[in-house]
């Protein structure tokens, strides 16, 4: 089969379009021919070796196709499940950036009627993780408020789509306008240009006491202002930190306003299930940025590194 893999960690030079073994299903596994593929930036931080797998590796979490012993179209879980520990397809295993896949037979589903193959693959690893967030962990309600840094990456974009779907409101950021005028659209209730506005002024005029529930994953250069806008008994749901992990701790805040903080990674099979139903009923839709042929894999990586999407970047797999 045909696969970009790694033999070695670096930027997007190290991706290899080249021929693979077949992967030959496990007891337990099926095969998966792949019709579509999504990047996240797991990819980008296991190219670069962060952390560093065994070599060659095919990477991939999300994928979607056609379930070769049943000719069912289907789509990907990417969290396998062993007892507490989850492993991810694209990390722990070879992934979904090929022409064929072998995963467990309960991590594959029906492909709903709705999607394409390129919207199915677009959904997965984002929307569970936003899942567990914003409903498993912070259990976000009807007109609560949360609050949405960097619209344009995947788990923000799910956030919004998430949020929306439980009647919820939304404040959204960017640093790019057009980013923001495409939230609105989505159904984005307030947004704020973090590079040029106030964004705790923006969070208090939009919501008057403050955001319910705060999705954090910038760390450094966001923590105090998702501390500053969230109103007493208010909620943070972390689930990483792109701009470093260690900023001000502002501990006075977390005792004085009495706020809950959460951390979050991926999610379970129940995660990926409340996911799925949401998206499988229409009331809530992954968003496609841009599909890339699956042999200009180098080309999807180079414009997710330079954040210039709004949604999932799909990589498409002919048959």
């Amino acid at each position: 089969m045909k696969a970009i893999r790694i033999h070695e960690d670096g930027g997007p030079e190290v991706l290899r379009y080249e021929d693979a073994p077949d992967p030959a299903p496990a007891e337990g596994e099926v095969l998966v021919e792949l019709r579509a593929a999504s990047l996240n930036h797991l990819d980008l931080w296991i190219r670069k070796g962060l952390p560093s797998v065994p070599k060659p590796r095919i990477l991939g979490a999300d994928g979607a196709g056609i379930r070769v012993d049943t000719g069912e179209a289907v789509v990907i879980n990417p969290g396998i499940e062993h007892g507490a520990t989850i492993t991810v397809v694209g990390e722990h295993m070879d992934g979904t950036h090929a022409e064929l896949v072998a995963v467990p037979e309960g991590n594959v589903y029906p492909l709903p009627e709705r999607l394409s193959f390129e919207e199915a693959a677009a959904f997965p690893l984002v929307f569970e993780t936003a899942y567990r967030m914003l409903v498993t962990k912070a259990g976000l309600a009807q007109r609560e408020w949360v609050l949405l840094w960097g619209i344009g990456g995947g788990v923000s974009t799910a956030a919004l789509a998430i949020a929306k779907a439980l009647g919820a409101r939304a404040i959204v950021t960017s640093s790019s306008d057009a980013k923001l005028a495409r939230a609105r659209e989505l159904g984005a209730d307030a947004t704020v240009n973090h590079a040029t506005s106030d964004v705790a002024a923006a969070v208090k005029e939009a919501t008057g006491a403050g955001v319910d529930v705060v999705v954090e994953h910038v760390g450094e250069a966001t923590w105090k202002t998702s501390l500053q806008v969230v109103r007493p008994g208010g909620r943070i749901a972390v689930c990483g930190a792109t701009s470093g992990p260690n900023p001000p701790a502002q501990l006075h805040r977390i005792w004085w306003k009495q706020l809950t903080i959460y951390g979050s990674t991926m999610g379970t099979k129940d995660d990926f299930e409340g996911a799925y139903e949401l998206v499988a009923s229409g009331r809530a839709a992954p968003v496609v940025d841009e599909v890339f042929p699956l042999a200009e894999a180098r080309a999807a990586h180079e414009r997710l590194e330079a954040g210039a999407q709004l949604g999932k970047i799909v990589l498409r797999i002919p048959s």
